[in-house]
């Protein structure tokens, strides 16, 4: 059976309720590991997608300030800060881009579980760099605008909340569903 075929199978049944189906009273059917494998490479391509098209705008907009009359007028700190949030963007791109790539050549070598693994630890990553790509952005830019430490303090905050939110919250997520899987919290 092809990938295709199996997705098509998945899709189908879940529509008629059955295997693959949603969840009815908390009870959800066995998912097959071939199953379980294009489901993961579906969610990770939605997810790549988001990521992509936010990290190629702000990309593309760091990669336009240089020509901008302000930039000349940046401090050596300044120049610095943008050399280091380029190259964190350019490698944010790389990252969220490289699923696509590691996909293309290695598509039709039955590696899928491989390149779900790879793609998902890439994803992972490039989030950590678009996380720093922003932080260091919204530095260089409030630097401008904002007096003193406010900078500093305000862009230290926006990182900790997307560190709650990217990381710390899916971490307790996890953690919580583990716990339940194993009876140790109730539901």
């Amino acid at each position: 059976m092809t990938e295709q075929s199996v997705e098509f199978t998945v899709n189908a049944s879940a529509c008629r309720g059955g295997q693959g189906g949603a969840p009815e009273h908390g009870f959800e059917p066995p998912e097959y590991a071939r199953q379980r494998v294009n489901r993961r490479w579906n969610e990770i391509l939605q997810e790549t997608r988001v990521a992509q098209t936010g990290v190629q705008i702000l990309f593309g907009f760091l990669l336009s300030v240089a020509f901008t009359p302000l930039f000349r007028d940046l401090d050596t700190f300044g120049r610095v800060l943008y050399v280091i949030t380029v190259v964190l963007g350019a490698s944010a791109t790389g990252s969220l881009i490289a699923p696509v790539s590691i996909h293309r050549f290695l598509s039709g070598q039955r590696m899928k579980d491989d390149v779900v693994e790879a793609a998902s630890r890439l994803m992972i990553f490039g989030m950590v760099l678009l996380a720093l790509t922003i932080g260091c952005t919204l530095l260089l830019i409030l630097r401008l605008v904002v007096p003193g430490v406010l900078a500093e303090v305000l862009v230290g905050t926006v990182m900790l909340w997307f560190g709650f939110c990217w990381y710390v919250l899916p971490m307790r997520l996890r953690r919580r569903a583990a716990l339940r899987r194993t009876g140790e919290v109730n539901v």
